[in-house]
């Protein structure tokens, strides 16, 4: 995330981008380039590959950003024509903004890096979702929350339950 919002002027409204596949950090890029304010959220994700596993920064909506725009000021146009953008989204002939308080609540629940910290949202008996580690993207149930941040999640493995345990931003909440 670059250039936090703080206080938007009159007109000023976020609005999302689909990005071409793979593309949202070149995206964001060029965006800020051209004096845009963008929010991209992020989350932690383990990639595998030829038996190595590694955690990863990952788009959490993958192909699309946030961006703020004013459109009786900026040149919302020039934005379909930026590299690693596949259009901004809208109704009609128009830009549609996102509902207010969803892009603020979003950057709330993010670190600087703009990576999505969640943990504070999840429930005992409350089903989640693994994001790192060996069972990444897997859905379990919390078990257990503790203050050092870790959390026990209970997996279905075999038709039993096991318990793991993990650190709490490896995990999200399921609604």
């Amino acid at each position: 995330m670059q250039n936090p919002p703080g206080a938007f002027s009159d007109g000023e409204r976020w609005y999302a981008v689909h990005t071409l596949p793979f593309a949202e950090a070149r995206a964001e890029g060029q965006l800020h380039r051209q004096g845009f304010r963008t929010f991209q959220p992020k989350r932690h994700k383990t990639v595998r590959h030829a038996r190595k596993s590694s955690t990863v920064e990952a788009p959490f909506f993958p192909r699309y950003l946030f961006i703020v725009l004013d459109l009786a000021r900026h040149q919302w146009r020039s934005v379909n024509g930026t590299f690693g953008v596949s259009r901004l989204l809208t109704r009609g002939d128009q830009p549609h903004p996102v509902p207010r308080g969803v892009v603020e609540a979003l950057i709330a629940a993010a670190d600087a890096r703009g990576i999505l910290q969640l943990a504070d949202k999840l429930q005992v008996g409350g089903q989640v979702r693994l994001m790192a580690g060996p069972f990444a993207e897997q859905l379990a149930i919390l078990d257990d929350l503790d203050d050092t941040g870790r959390v026990r999640v209970l997996l279905d493995i075999l038709g039993r339950q096991v318990a793991i345990s993990t650190a709490a931003n490896n995990v999200l909440p399921v609604s």
